[in-house]
């Protein structure tokens, strides 16, 4: 069993890959959330999630402070564009009933655009030139059941615990950073994937309805008008949705 976040695809990319390589199940956690279920039993049971600011997004540490998992072997899969931080070991400390028997890393694009810049096909292969190669040595030690962190580059969980994450929390998340220009088509396809309801359409616009959200990013990167934007930086440095997969 495969559960995984992923606003952009890269995350549900690699579950599929997983998943192809050995017959398992596949699961959203936002699905999983919405239907409340939170008791997971499985031979193994794979957690895949993107890096945000070297730890968890908020909704996936929300939900593994909820889940329980039965399991043989559970593992630990983040994505990342620079490094996988301290997230492993913040999933390990947040699970409440089980430890983490694996940590694995897989660069893939950041999707972080107010920083990083995905505008070209050559800036995004920067990102994703050793990701099938990483994903294969992966479904292989899962298969294998290998143990301990096979991550890299990581960072101390103190710095991510006491610099980053309240960072995260308390000033990147805030939805006043999220703003829509006047080539928005009203279609309500970023209100209908926010993974927490944080938008709704109103007039034909979105607006962001919660103060705070995961920022994701989804629905900026799926904005088929890209008319969605963080602060000044990400006009310029372009959209990006895996393209291996359907979100």
């Amino acid at each position: 069993m495969i559960l995984y976040f992923s606003a952009t695809g890269n995350c549900k990319y690699v579950a599929t890959r997983l998943v192809k390589s050995a017959e398992q199940e596949m699961f959203a956690i936002v699905d999983c959330i919405r239907d409340n279920k939170y008791v997971f039993s499985d031979k193994t049971i794979g957690i895949i999630s993107p890096t945000y600011d070297w730890g968890l997004p908020s909704i996936v540490k929300d939900f593994l402070e909820k889940a329980s998992f039965q399991t043989e072997y559970l593992y630990y899969i983040a994505t990342y564009g620079t490094t996988p931080g301290a997230s492993g070991a913040m999933a390990n400390k947040t699970i409440r009933d089980r430890k983490i028997d694996a940590y694995y890393s897989v660069q893939m694009a950041d999707t972080w655009t107010p920083i990083f810049d995905l505008s070209t096909p050559e800036k995004v292969a920067k990102y994703t030139k050793n990701t099938e190669a990483e994903i294969n040595a992966i479904i292989f030690s899962v298969k294998e059941r290998h143990t301990n962190s096979h991550m890299s580059p990581r960072t101390p969980a103190l710095i991510t615990e006491w610099i980053a994450e309240p960072v995260y929390n308390n000033k990147v998340r805030r939805t006043a950073h999220l703003s829509v220009d006047d080539t928005c088509i009203g279609c309500g396809l970023c209100a209908k994937k926010c993974p927490v309801q944080a938008i709704e359409m109103q007039s034909k616009r979105p607006v962001w309805v919660k103060d705070k959200c995961v920022m994701c990013l989804g629905c900026l990167h799926r904005c088929p008008k890209f008319a969605i934007q963080y602060d000044k930086s990400t006009k310029k440095h372009g959209q990006y949705i895996n393209p291996n997969v359907k979100i």
